[in-house]
């Protein structure tokens, strides 16, 4: 006998305060999504799902109708009421994928760590102060979001999530990053450490190979490790509301880096190895201490976005003139007295803001700047 294909039912943004029982009726109901409504509570007649989504409702506790549900691969809960997660979330043993973001909860029960099936677990936007021990063991688990919480602490056991991919511990209180945390070399898609109180990230962190975004901003961070010029595979890194003073000569090994934001720090220069990020795209310097540029900046050949202002720059070298590819260039609020003929050679460029400087005079190629469509502000 053929069986029934599974049924999906979507009952969106209806403005509903109950489920009529039928629905639960229905035969072969796998899928279930009433994200948006004014739900507190299901009726019994709720079992068999595989997927049940309840985002965007105002349920202040589990529904009990699903609290049995074994076959149960999906649970969206994000934005609710929530206070707690009840021990018996356990009974969950097939469950994947578990979203409780933007609700109330102040803990972690040690039972979620018993859902070895778990790949994907959400639980930001809460006020969850600490994480149980069983959490390090969900071996399978390949994204973790504990971001906009109450932690102070991570423990070192964070290691044996061996085949976590993305990680997100953002808007916390952390003011440290366990060593072991480089031991999670299979991270590969995000890294969120931003919104801390980090001093300082631990050399292990080069380890991560394999990471395309890394995200320390917003920390009270004073220096970077030499390793990070290990992480090749990096693509975006996000710096900026730190205190960093200068970057390590290493940086200039991460070839494959698209953006990098650095806005904000207490830097006075750059290493002459930045000019080795053939790859970057962006180069956000606004509101540091910087006094020169290195002439290798020049060597920047796929940059589209250059802002420096609001330093401390008496020139701009030379060789920003071969940026061929630059479409933005803020050099206001430093102490320009001259500029370099090259950057009225730059064919792509569509911005360039000279505003709050010493020049003496504007060079003649300013006008054919704007003539060509270039918006000069000055």
């Amino acid at each position: 006998m053929t069986p029934e294909p599974a049924l999906s039912i979507s009952i969106r943004y209806r403005d509903l305060s109950s489920l009529p029982e039928s629905v639960g009726k229905a035969p072969a109901l796998k899928h279930l999504d009433l994200t948006g409504n004014r739900l507190a509570d299901l009726p019994d007649t709720i079992a068999g799902l595989e997927s049940l989504r309840l985002d965007e409702n105002q349920f202040a506790s589990f529904p009990e109708s699903i609290t049995n549900s074994s076959s149960l691969r999906e649970l969206h809960l994000d934005k609710n009421l929530l206070t707690s997660v009840p021990p018996e979330i356990e009974r969950f043993e097939n469950l994947e994928r578990f979203h409780a973001r933007g609700n109330r909860l102040d803990s972690i029960p040690e039972s979620l760590g018993r859902l070895i099936a778990l790949k994907d677990l959400r639980l930001g936007g809460n006020r969850i102060e600490s994480v149980p021990d069983s959490l390090w063991g969900l071996t399978r688990l390949e994204t973790l979001d504990l971001s906009e919480n109450r932690l102070s602490s991570i423990s070192a056991s964070i290691e044996h999530l061996t085949s976590l991919q993305m990680l997100d511990l953002g808007h916390n209180e952390l003011t440290a990053i366990p060593d072991t945390l480089g031991n999670l070399i299979g991270l590969s898609g995000y890294l969120y450490l931003s919104n801390n109180r980090l001093t300082a990230i631990p050399e292990s962190l080069g380890n991560l190979a394999n990471l395309a975004y890394l995200n320390l901003t917003d920390n009270q961070l004073t220096a970077l490790p030499g390793s990070l010029g290990q992480m090749a595979n990096l693509k975006e890194l996000r710096l900026y509301n730190n205190r960093l003073a200068a970057l390590p000569e290493s940086v200039g090994n991460l070839l494959n880096l698209r953006e990098l934001h650095l806005w904000n720090n207490h830097l006075t220069g750059l290493p002459g190895s930045i000019g080795n990020l053939r790859s970057l795209r962006e180069l956000r310097l606004q509101n540091n201490r910087l006094e020169s540029l290195p002439e290798s900046i020049g060597a920047l050949a796929c940059l589209t976005c250059l802002d420096v202002r609001n330093n401390r720059l008496p020139e701009v070298p030379e060789s920003v003139g071969s940026l061929d590819c630059l479409t933005y260039l803020d050099l206001r609020g430093n102490r320009l007295l001259s500029l370099p003929d090259g950057i009225g050679a730059l064919r792509n460029l569509e911005k360039l803001d000279l505003r709050w400087n010493k020049l003496t005079a504007l060079p003649s190629w300013i006008q054919g700047l704007e003539q060509r469509g270039c918006v000069v502000l000055r």
